[in-house]
């Protein structure tokens, strides 16, 4: 399950029940780049540098911490996408 900035807005009333259905081992964080920044930035162009919040909403609503969050994510992209490493 992919989350992004949207899940920081006020009106995302149904991302927290969403996440809380989700296991940890199936989550993971994407930008919707250049459109759907997270808050604080809204309305700025978005990019990858802005995954730290959407890390930081789902660690709270998780009740893990941002870093434990970030290790996850990116352990679980790896596995959905196991090629990107490949340096051969």
């Amino acid at each position: 399950m992919g989350f992004d900035g949207p899940i920081t807005y006020k009106n995302a009333q149904k991302a927290p029940e969403v996440a809380a259905a989700t296991p940890l081992d199936r989550i993971v964080v994407e930008t919707d780049s250049p459109y759907l920044t997270p808050v604080p930035l809204r309305g700025k162009r978005n990019d990858s540098r802005n995954l730290p919040y959407v890390i930081e909403k789902l660690a709270e609503w998780k009740g893990v911490s941002p870093e434990e969050m970030t290790q996850i994510t990116w352990e679980n992209g790896l596995r959905l996408f196991p090629k990107l490493l490949y340096t051969g």
